[in-house]
């Protein structure tokens, strides 16, 4: 046994890769042999899961190996074809949500289920209001927000709309929602996916604080430094199947990210060494070099839609082989640049070059045509028709392509799917199949290869690995990589700073809709950026 620096309580002893480990702590929860099919899709196969009380618990697989599926079991959300579930030594297999609830379980989803228009009281207690005669006692619930927080410390004002939170403080709200209706067993479901540095280490403070008071946290994560961090044992499935148990300080990333995907993976902090893959050292960027840039932004201002500019003069150029990151809290105005330069938002002011032609008034679909690549990042939203076929979805945007007189060409729609699935590793590998058929990371691999598979200048990549795991993370940053050495300038924003610091070769942040530092590779990390990224630094810097 050995004892957590931060939490002060006993991690589990340890375990070989893939064998039981055993702990002194009693077991809260064990699942066994658990089966869930959906139609013909067998979710999960003989899945496993044991959690000791008190302790904070990693599940980790790639996209489709039933991690949520039989947390959705645990939580009531689903009944299993056949295993069984225990907590506290009790059968519960199939029990309903509402059972789950009574008995201590909440789950915080990745997708933020509150109501936007609602105050932070008002969604705390939404559905077991405290009423006083027959109306909403505002008091009380404001009470229950104050006291819940100091005590957990995820303080956040009773008053205010959730709409006006940001992710992080939207967060707190959903985990003391569950908190209030007596949760002692937290799942959490990719729940730093948007934080900022901060707002994660301020997070890992909560979670060991809950479980020094006797609380225990499932955590379901891609990231495999958190699982590192944070937990105290690591649960690994694959193809819906429990594939090893181990405890954490016995464990490795490389190690979880081999049991994860049956290979070895090279993960996003590997990054190349220079002269590998595109230009390693900051590049000549003097007045000669930025009138060859691939793309050039001057004085960009693009309005927010409240009536006020979330995109305020930035200014930056990329010259072909570079990736540009940008760095930052969502929130801050990357979301409206990038769809300003793609052409789904209007430019209050400023120019948009792609090499030597101005686009800035042009469409979309011109804008693709004059070799712009954009993967936007909300592949539901923005990237893919779920209804429609993988075949259809890979001519999004480009259909006009794929003509012959005013009608859609099958033949050459099937041949570019054949092409694409192929190439881009898409599995099934059944171009007829509807797009939500598909796991999230197989979905990314279509928006990718309808944006990458084609010649482009320039690529726009917003979040472009936003909940896949990390066999997907790999192929994807791979084909980043490829296109930067191949010539091709790309604009890389996401909300994972080690994504940004394992591609980038200069990154910039964004903060209030403003550039508020750019600095090369070689100057930039986590401890210089994460001032900037919360305001602490950088208010008066310029853009570049």
């Amino acid at each position: 046994m050995s004892t957590s620096p931060e939490s002060g309580r006993e991690r589990p002893a340890t375990g070989a890769t893939g064998s039981r480990v055993t702990s002194h702590e009693p077991r809260l929860l064990v699942a066994t042999g658990v089966r869930k099919a959906f139609g013909s899709v067998e979710a999960n196969r003989n899945a496993s899961l044991e959690v000791a009380r008190g302790e904070i618990h990693a599940l980790v697989g790639e996209n489709g190996a039933g991690k949520s599926t039989l947390m959705r079991i645990l939580a009531g959300l689903h009944a299993p074809d056949d295993g069984r579930v225990e907590l506290d030594g009790r059968d519960v297999t199939g029990w309903s949500t509402r059972q789950a609830i009574d008995a201590g379980v909440g789950m915080v989803h990745q997708h933020f289920m509150l109501v936007p228009t609602l105050t932070v009281a008002e969604n705390l207690v939404l559905g077991r209001e405290p009423r006083r005669g027959a109306r909403l006692d505002r008091a009380a619930a404001r009470a229950e927000v104050e006291t819940l927080g100091t005590r957990t410390g995820l303080v956040v004002a009773p008053d205010r709309l959730v709409s006006d939170l940001s992710v992080g403080e939207a967060q707190r709200v959903e985990v003391l929602k569950v908190l209030w209706r007596g949760a002692r067993l937290l799942i959490l479901d990719e729940p730093t996916a948007v934080l900022s540095p901060p707002e994660v280490k301020d997070l890992w403070g909560v979670l060991r604080r809950l479980t020094a008071e006797g609380s225990t946290v499932v955590l379901i994560t891609h990231k495999l430094d958190e699982v590192m961090e944070i937990s105290d044992t690591v649960t690994v499935m694959r193809a819906g199947e429990t594939v090893g148990r181990i405890a954490t300080r016995d464990a490795s990333p490389a190690a979880i990210a081999r049991m994860m995907v049956g290979r070895e993976v090279r993960l996003a902090t590997d990054r190349p060494e220079a002269g590998g893959s595109g230009p390693q050292d900051e590049p000549s960027h003097d007045s000669r070099a930025m009138s060859r840039a691939a793309l050039d932004v001057k004085a960009l201002v693009v309005a927010s839609g409240r009536g006020d500019d979330a995109v305020r003069g930035v200014s930056f150029a990329i010259p072909p082989g570079e990736v540009f990151g940008i760095a930052g809290v969502e929130g801050n105005g990357q979301s409206e640049l990038v769809e300003a330069i793609a052409g789904l938002r209007r430019v209050s002011s400023g120019t948009i070059h792609l090499g030597a032609r101005d686009i800035t008034s042009l469409g979309m679909r011109e804008r693709g045509d004059a070799g712009l690549s954009h993967i936007p990042e909300d592949r539901h939203r923005r990237g893919l028709v779920l209804d429609y076929a993988i075949a259809d979805n890979l001519i999004l945007g480009r259909q006009h392509h794929f003509t012959r007189r005013g009608v859609l060409d099958r033949g050459a729609i099937a041949a570019n799917a054949a092409t694409q699935v192929a190439g881009f590793d898409i599995r099934p590998p059944d171009p007829r199949l509807p797009a939500a058929a598909l796991s999230g990371g197989n979905q990314q691999k279509v928006v990718i290869a309808r944006e990458m598979g084609r010649e482009f200048p320039v690529l726009l990549a917003c979040q472009p690995t936003r909940g896949v795991d990390v066999g997907a993370i790999e192929f994807i940053h791979a084909r980043i990589r490829a296109a930067a050495a191949a010539g091709r300038a790309v604009l890389l924003v996401s909300a994972d700073l080690v994504e940004v610091l394992a591609l980038a070769d200069r990154v910039a942040v964004m903060y209030d809709g403003r550039f508020v530092t750019v600095l090369p590779r070689a100057q930039a990390s986590a401890a210089v950026l994460g001032p900037y990224m919360t305001g602490l630094a950088g208010r008066g810097a310029t853009t570049p």
